[in-house]
C-alpha cells in the first residue's frame, strides 16, 4: 500500500471489510499492515473522509465485534479435534 495517501488507505479497506464482511486481522494480514493501523483508518480517519463509508463499515465491526466469541470457540473447537486424530 505505498505510494497511496492515508486518506485512499482508508477508503479502500474500508471498502474491502464492506465487499468482503472480513475482520480488521483479516484486512490487516490481507494488506499486509498492522490491526492498529487498519483500526485508526477505518474507525477515526475515515469519518472526517467519508461519513457514509465510515458508517457503513461501523455496522461490520460491530457484527464481527458481537459474533468473535463463536469464531474463538470454533478456532478452539478445531485445534482440539486436530490433536485427538493424531
Amino acid at each position: 500500500m505505498h505510494g497511496i495517501s492515508i486518506e485512499e488507505r482508508a477508503v479502500i479497506l474500508a471498502q474491502y471489510i464492506i465487499d468482503t464482511g472480513d475482520t480488521v486481522r483479516g484486512t490487516a494480514k490481507k494488506f499486509g499492515i498492522s490491526k492498529s493501523t487498519v483500526h485508526k483508518d477505518v474507525s477515526d480517519r475515515l469519518i472526517h473522509i467519508n461519513k457514509v463509508l465510515a458508517l457503513e463499515v461501523r455496522k461490520i465491526l460491530d457484527e464481527n465485534k458481537a459474533e468473535r466469541h463463536i469464531r474463538g470457540g470454533m478456532a478452539t473447537k478445531l485445534k482440539y479435534s486436530k490433536e485427538k486424530i493424531s
